[in-house]
């Protein structure tokens, strides 16, 4: 396929969808910590000076219409019940069941937060005949905040209310100050303004205790009323089994001596404590309660994401510092058969490589083991061409051959078919190599097993920032794989950069592969399935020019992505194959797409939680989250650059890279797996070449 005939079939960019998705993740990850009380809720302060304080309002029983001001006390020898925080899945059925079983009722003073996640609980509440109560959304701390705070804590209880069974409710019990002996001044504060929206605040003036779990008998000890005063006791359906316990001696026992146990409206003879809500208010709820819903799913599935993202990393890191020392042993003890002498074919694949291409052929020529050079010219539009002919005048052992644009496995099939060596060596026509890299990598050929050798492909251009952060990912991500992969035997890419062939293993298979983006991956992947060992060189080293800017990153990024998930989909039957093949399918597929597909795809949850963990109430825990993240690049990174033998100082962009570099490359692939499901075609993306490879000896920074 041609690269012009490619590009109309480009697939359309889904950056819409994609910032659209994520704006929606953000929304509702926010919404879930705000309504969990994670999101910048105060702390619970101790009480204050209760000067202005009414005298009345301290006393047992409370229950304060704030608009008046009037104070309401139950009558003596009447226990009111108020449970609050639920309504719970386990416990508020239990709880209920207890009260149905003594036909008492209570008030459940429910927060909007857990209301939304079992709406059909407050339904069961107000059919058994108790009474719902507002306990704000997300518990905070009402004497702590202004009035639209207030405003929004109550109003968005009403409307989950409202959506969830069709009632709004008058009554109140604020957090943090729910018993009346500990309103102080500001909570006097808060309570106003609780009536200036109309409703009426409950005030108990007996703590169970329940919540501690203090035991059976304490919690109905706490309970029992110490004279004949009428009491709200505060209790906690979500207390668990101490609490449904304490319920069922405490209602018989106080029946039995006298009191009446109730609802705080029906005790005191309260009618409106709920009210039917409109129409509007009941569509808002329910569209409000799908909101929480959804946000409570997703932070679990966050939570869920993270816990897989972490264990992933953390396994690729522990894969990669036990295989490493392995492979690095092994490297150094193996010695070829037999000594590989025969002339070497080296291949150069070029379309508009007018910068690059002339230091590529004198540095091939160089090399100390004996070559011949092709060039291949895919219909260059540039002056390629004339660079090629005035080497090849000057150079001997240089051919060119010319064709129509058909795209690089084309123009590799063309210098296959002309090579007239075993041995061929394919490298791009932006790189440089080093002089020993032909031979090391021929070397391996040495043994009649292996079919292809992948070389160490390094960045040339690295002065910049983003040249560095390639320079980082080709050492710790490419070369460390290829590490493991080849003590693993199931390497499946041998890089288009730099790496070696046997023409009679390429011949079992047929011609390089059109069918796929990365026709490297699908040319090893290929061989391995026909029972050829593929092996790595270290020390044959390649220099090539990355990408210079952001947008020439992506293109290039998106179609390795993409053309490796082509590669991964057509040799999936690896899998099940036996021999060299099995190897393949079995661990160099899984590997290739947990880690470089999978964790990448799920990664962005860490980032994602710790934006959102910056503005919790745990930040510190967050950060060491992340900074144990960073670990997990940097110790393999000490490591990986060690081997290598380069300087360490480039690793200091590590953090930056972190947090710019590695999000482009997330989203380039979740794009190319979008790309994939979709069935688009994507097209072949020819950077622009600037001949800014470097020989070694100026590379070293």
């Amino acid at each position: 396929m041609s690269r012009r005939r490619a590009v109309a079939r480009a697939p359309r960019a889904h950056w819409l969808l994609l910032s659209l998705v994520m704006t929606i993740i953000a929304v509702l990850l926010a919404l879930d910590l705000a309504v969990t009380g994670q999101l910048g809720n105060p702390e619970v302060r101790p009480s204050g000076a209760r000067d202005f304080v009414p005298a009345d309002a301290l006393s047992a029983g409370s229950v304060i219409d704030p608009r008046e001001p009037t104070i309401r006390h139950l009558p003596d020898r009447t226990l009111a019940l108020a449970f609050v925080d639920g309504p719970d899945p386990e416990w508020t059925p239990r709880v209920l069941e207890t009260l149905a079983r003594y036909h008492a009722h209570a008030t459940f003073f429910v927060t909007g937060a857990n209301a939304a996640r079992y709406p059909d609980l407050v339904r069961q509440i107000l059919a058994a005949g108790n009474e719902i109560g507002n306990r704000t959304m997300t518990r905070v701390d009402l004497s702590q905040v202004g009035d639209t705070r207030v405003r929004v804590e109550l109003q968005s209880t009403d409307l989950v209310l409202a959506g969830a069974a069709g009632i709004t409710t008058n009554l109140v019990l604020p957090p943090a100050t729910p018993v009346a002996s500990s309103v102080d001044y500001d909570a006097w504060k808060a309570i106003l303004r609780i009536g200036n929206t109309g409703r009426q605040v409950v005030l108990a003036d007996t703590d169970s205790q329940d919540w501690r779990e203090p035991g059976v008998n304490a919690i109905v000890a706490d309970s029992t009323p110490r004279d004949d005063h009428g009491k709200v006791v505060l209790m906690h359906d979500s207390g668990g089994a101490q609490t449904v316990a304490a319920l069922d001696r405490l209602v018989p026992t106080l029946r039995d001596t006298g009191w009446r146990i109730d609802s705080i409206g029906a005790a005191l003879n309260v009618s409106g404590v709920t009210n039917p809500a409109g129409l509007i208010d009941r569509a808002t709820g329910w569209l409000l309660i799908g909101a929480l819903q959804a946000s409570g799913w997703l932070a679990g599935a966050v939570r869920t994401l993270l816990i897989a993202a972490t264990v992933l990393a953390v396994l690729r890191t522990l894969i990669v510092l036990v295989i490493t020392p392995v492979h690095v042993w092994r490297a150094r003890r193996w010695r070829p058969p037999r000594r590989v002498r025969e002339r070497a074919t080296v291949l150069v694949p070029a379309y508009n490589e007018e910068a690059g291409i002339g230091a590529t052929v004198r540095s091939v020529l160089a090399s100390n083991h004996p070559v011949e050079v092709i060039v291949v010219d895919d219909g260059s539009t540039d002056r390629t061409v004339d660079v090629v002919e005035r080497l090849r005048r000057r150079l001997p052992g240089l051919r060119l051959i010319r064709q129509p644009n058909a795209g690089k496995a084309a123009a590799l099939n063309t210098g296959l078919a002309a090579a007239r060596t075993e041995f061929v060596v394919m490298v791009d026509g932006d790189t440089i190599l080093d002089r020993d890299a032909v031979g090391r990598l021929v070397a391996h050929f040495g043994d009649d097993g292996v079919g292809a050798v992948s070389g160490n492909a390094k960045v040339g251009n690295r002065k910049g920032l983003l040249g560095r952060w390639q320079h980082i990912e080709y050492v710790i991500g490419f070369n460390l794989d290829r590490r493991v992969y080849d003590a693993f035997q199931c390497m499946p890419t041998v890089p288009g950069a730099i790496g070696a062939f046997r023409r009679s293993a390429m011949r079992e298979i047929g011609d390089v592969s059109v069918e796929t983006l990365a026709e490297d991956t699908d040319l090893t992947m290929a061989l391995e399935r026909s029972g050829w060992r593929v092996a790595y060189e270290e020390r044959a080293v390649a220099w090539t020019e990355a990408p210079a800017t952001m947008g020439q990153l992506w293109k290039q990024r998106y179609r390795w992505c993409y053309g490796t998930l082509q590669a991964a989909w057509k040799h999936r039957r690896a899998v099940v194959e036996r021999g060299q093949a099995g190897k393949l399918g079995r661990r160099g597929l899984p590997y290739l797409v947990v880690f470089q597909v999978l964790l990448p795809v799920i990664a962005p949850v860490v980032d994602l939680a710790g934006f959102f963990g910056l503005f919790t109430q745990k930040p510190l825990a967050i950060a060491a989250t992340w900074l144990g993240f960073l670990a997990l690049q940097a110790v393999p990174g000490v490591v990986a650059f060690k081997l290598d033998g380069e300087r360490l100082r480039p690793l200091l962009t590590l953090p930056l890279q972190q947090i710019v570099y590695r999000q482009l490359m997330y989203l380039v692939v979740i794009q190319s797996v979008v790309t994939a499901l979709a069935g688009a075609r994507l097209p072949w993306h020819k950077l622009e070449r600037r001949g800014l490879s470097v020989p070694p000896k100026a590379s070293a920074g």
